[in-house]
């Protein structure tokens, strides 16, 4: 579905805009699923999902605690200077 609108500067532009995913559209690609990769498959793919996004959270909670530690170490450095 496309949509068309005026920027600020007056010229038109066309966006592409996407429907909601309804419950018979999250039905069909389950289904589509389990056909490809089988009822046995199913549990394998969905641990290796979870164990990638208990990786990518971990990650992520690392990097703002040593953002975090390097603020902490940098803020009494500063105040000696001022």
């Amino acid at each position: 579905i496309f949509c068309t609108f005026t920027n600020d500067r007056g010229e038109r532009e066309e966006i592409i805009v996407m429907g909601n995913i309804g419950t018979t559209e999250i039905i069909l690609i389950a289904l589509v699923v389990l056909v490809f990769f089988g009822s046995k498959k199913i549990p394998e793919l969905a641990q290796g999902l979870g164990k990638g996004i208990r990786e990518f959270r971990k990650a992520t909670r690392e990097i703002q605690t040593d953002d975090e530690d390097s603020r902490k170490i940098e803020k009494p450095a500063d105040e000696k200077k001022g």
